[in-house]
């Protein structure tokens, strides 16, 4: 009897669609819609699947996580810089009943001061940092195999 697919939502907060064109020097020169491709590859190479999602609006977020439960075995989020302050985003995972890997393109230790600390990380099933886009899909594995 095989096991039934995993579903994974993959939440981009803000800023990230603008992936590409934002700094290149940080967070190299992807689209969000490169890595989305990617990740979907990946995804039926694992045999899950997965829908994206990105929004700038930090309630827009909660509301998709408090939700994901309902219809997600899992969640990958890259809060941005949400990540530092949105106790919100941190509540609605502890709220929700749904499994959250956190992502971030760069490694927010070597950043400015402000950014060294999550308050996602905390709540999250684990955090993956500084390894650039693939990040994404080593986060996919983590919300498939954990």
């Amino acid at each position: 009897m095989s096991q039934p697919k995993k579903s994974v939502l993959v939440i981009n907060g803000p800023n990230l669609n603008l992936l590409g064109t934002r700094e290149p020097a940080i967070y190299g020169t992807e689209t969000l819609e490169d890595v989305e491709q990617r990740v979907r590859r990946r995804a039926a190479e694992l045999g899950c699947e997965v829908d994206f999602r990105q929004s700038n609006l930090e309630g827009e977020i909660v509301t998709w996580i408090q939700t994901a439960g309902d219809y997600y075995d899992a969640v990958i989020l890259n809060p941005g810089a949400f990540a530092h302050y949105s106790y919100a985003i941190s509540d609605a995972v502890t709220a929700g009943s749904v499994r959250l890997v956190e992502v971030h393109i760069t490694n927010i230790h070597a950043r400015e001061e402000f950014r060294h600390r999550s308050v996602i990380a905390p709540v999250a099933v684990g955090m993956i940092c500084g390894l650039g886009t693939l990040g994404y899909e080593l986060a996919l594995e983590a919300a498939v195999r954990c």
